[in-house]
């Protein structure tokens, strides 16, 4: 199987991040969280999240925690604030105390996690009394529509590539294996919101040449294959690819997310 490798900030900014950060914002209106807040982002990545927190709900503090120190040193980079602080953790067993946080969230990590049930539980640990507890992931198997287009045409020129298919290998990014993970979690009220967003390209190689950075699922994928291979991938795509008469190529993109409170 192709390495899998989440580390370099640039990289996944051009292959993801920039979608990452327009969901971001519309996740956090749906939360509609009062100002002055204690907001705790687990999973934080190169802070997205963490920056629109700060934009748009006034928080007292955000605390992020990811395990890549790539990514964080890209949060400490680009979110400069002294509301903020980042540091190294495992979704799995956060370096954090409990029942501290007014406001739990999770952006696009959950299901990168080897266990998501523990994840979820130490969500719901950290989280005071009545606090709210979101995440949210993106819908790999149909509405991430970018990692969709790739991964078909990947199988159609070797199925053994369906096995890197995230749509495969994260069951949990769906409604009901979310809302499931949420109320086995302890936590109140769980319910399931789409959002989605335009995700458009300036043309293929707009689109393609991120995939060459090797940070992610289908970008490792990518770079794993010969020249040969890689190549009639990306021909393949190109052909197939909703491309307008200006040559820009537009997308969407869904994410799920889900929200409950802390008992």
């Amino acid at each position: 199987m192709a390495r899998e490798v989440w580390a370099q900030g640039d990289a996944y900014e051009a292959y993801v991040g920039r979608w990452s950060r327009r969901v971001a914002a519309p996740f956090v209106r749906w939360l509609d969280v009062p100002a002055g807040r204690r907001w705790l982002d687990v999973g934080c990545g190169t802070g997205a999240l963490s920056a629109t927190v700060l934009t748009l709900t006034e928080p007292a503090e955000v605390t992020g925690v990811d395990p890549s120190t790539g990514f964080l040193a890209a949060a400490h980079a680009q979110v400069a604030d002294p509301r903020v602080s980042f540091l190294a953790g495992d979704a799995r067993a956060l370096p954090l105390p409990a029942a501290r946080y007014d406001v739990v969230v999770s952006g696009l990590a959950l299901n990168f996690v080897p266990a998501p049930e523990v994840a979820a539980a130490e969500l719901a640990r950290v989280a005071a009394p009545g606090a709210v507890v979101a995440a949210y992931v993106w819908d790999y198997a149909e509405g991430m529509e970018l990692m969709r287009h790739f991964w078909d045409a990947a199988v159609a020129l070797d199925p053994d590539g369906a096995e890197h298919h995230e749509g495969r290998r994260f069951p949990i990014c769906r409604p009901g294996p979310l809302r499931a993970l949420w109320s086995d979690a302890g936590l109140r009220g769980a319910s399931v919101e789409a959002i989605d967003i335009p995700t458009v390209f300036t043309g293929f190689a707009d689109y393609w040449e991120p995939f060459l950075g090797g940070q992610g699922a289908a970008p490792a994928y990518a770079m794993s294959l010969g020249e040969e291979r890689r190549a009639a991938l990306r021909d393949l795509l190109r052909d197939r690819l909703p491309a307008n008469p200006d040559g820009t190529i537009a997308l969407t993109a869904r994410a799920w997310a889900v929200r409950g409170n802390a008992t």
